[in-house]
């Protein structure tokens, strides 16, 4: 058996089950004996080396169309890049042989940055579809399928037919058409934009009437905002409040509408008051024994005649009341006539343009009329001028005589 070329572990076989040739025995089956064990292990090493054969070239094959390898590039490095791509797939489009569609051909991927700061953010740019495609462009196109007819098309109407799939040719075509679109977007130097349309339409929104009394938030307006805050917090804090305790809540609302009823109430009686003092007739009339109750023309009509009879003290103290009626009648002060004349002089306001004059009138008047001085017609003569510029409105020194 061990001649025979047959293992001796195997189980033996009958006779009759052998073949003719397989059935001799002995030397004088010769060499040949072995021929069927030869065979059987050749068709062994052949099954087992064809697979691993096909993924070595598998590999080999991925590892072209996607090396994995990328490097930093320029701007121009990227769009140089991108024209010898395209030249590349043009030269795979006419000649579409091995050599001029090698996928190696590509080269690394590119980090492309996005703007021209040194430290600038880079984008990753990948070619692992047009590996791809160059190692399909390598075979021929199919040929095209013959048309259906109809009694095939009739059998298949139940199936979803899916269209056909682009031809490597279109593909190649397609593939040209997106190089050059991505060379066109890179040559395009985008400067950071300058905002001038939107800033010119924020203007003129700005420009409107509605925006016109914009201004500044100023202290007053965070303390108000502020005040604010604090209140909504108060509420906020009252709401948890009268979540645990029911009560409290109706309390804050019948107490707020307390609080309402009572300002409603106040706020009308107020306005009828007012109402009522308004149906009382106003009396413009001035009271008995003021100033005003007597006409300032008779006033100053009684002073020239006193100065006419060389009564000048008298003629001074009648120009100083004169002065005072006409005042009090414009409604310079309210008619009161147990004021003092320093009285009515602090009744006038330091910037008041008559005040000068009605203090320096007042000072000759209580000179000549409580002092007890003798007057002259020199002092009636400036106490004059005084009273007629007061009476008149225009400031004391300024020339005009008295109203009519």
């Amino acid at each position: 058996m061990e001649e025979a070329g047959i293992n001796p572990t195997a189980q033996p076989v009958p006779n009759a089950s052998l073949p003719e040739p397989l059935n001799q025995q002995g030397p004088a089956a010769g060499p040949g004996a072995n021929g069927p064990s030869w065979c059987a292990s050749a068709v062994l090493a052949v099954c087992v080396l064809l697979p691993l054969t096909g993924l070595a070239a598998q590999q080999v094959s991925g590892s072209a169309i996607s090396s994995g390898k990328t490097r930093p590039a320029t701007l121009d490095e990227y769009r140089s890049h991108l024209a010898s791509l395209n030249a590349l797939v043009r030269a795979c489009a006419q000649t579409r042989d091995m050599k001029t569609c090698d996928p190696a051909q590509v080269g690394p991927d590119d980090q492309v940055p996005l703007s021209q700061a040194p430290n600038a953010e880079r984008r990753l740019i990948r070619y692992g579809w047009l590996r791809v495609l160059l190692s399909k462009a390598q075979d021929k196109d199919a040929p095209l399928s013959k048309p259906k007819t109809a009694a095939s098309q009739a059998e298949q109407a139940w199936e979803n037919v899916r269209p056909a799939p682009p031809t490597t040719t279109r593909m190649l075509t397609d593939a040209q058409s997106r190089l050059a679109a991505d060379s066109a977007q890179a040559g395009i130097s985008a400067p950071a934009p300058g905002h001038d349309a939107e800033r010119a339409v924020l203007r003129q929104v700005l420009a409107g009437h509605e925006y016109r009394d914009l201004e500044e938030t100023t202290a007053k307006d965070s303390a108000y905002e502020k005040v604010g805050n604090w209140l909504n917090h108060l509420l906020e804090s009252a709401v948890r409040a009268s979540a645990r305790a029911p009560w409290l809540g109706r309390a804050l609302v019948w107490g707020f509408i307390a609080a309402v009823s009572i300002a409603l109430v106040w706020g009308l009686l107020q306005l009828e008051r007012r109402w009522r003092i308004r149906l009382v007739p106003e009396d413009r009339t001035p009271a008995p024994g003021a100033a005003s109750a007597i006409p300032w023309q008779q006033w100053l009509e009684e002073a020239r005649r006193a100065a006419q009879a060389g009564q000048w003290r008298e003629a001074i103290h009648l120009l100083y009341w004169a002065s005072i009626s006409r005042l009090e009648s414009k409604r310079l002060w309210p008619a009161d006539r147990a004021r003092t004349p320093r009285e009515y002089l602090a009744l006038v306001a330091p910037d008041d343009p008559r005040q000068p004059g009605l203090a320096t009138l007042t000072g000759n008047f209580e000179r000549v009329w409580y002092g007890g001085r003798n007057a002259s017609e020199s002092d009636y003569q400036r106490a004059e001028q005084i009273a007629t510029a007061l009476i008149s409105g225009a400031s004391p020194g300024a020339g005009g005589g008295a109203p009519q």
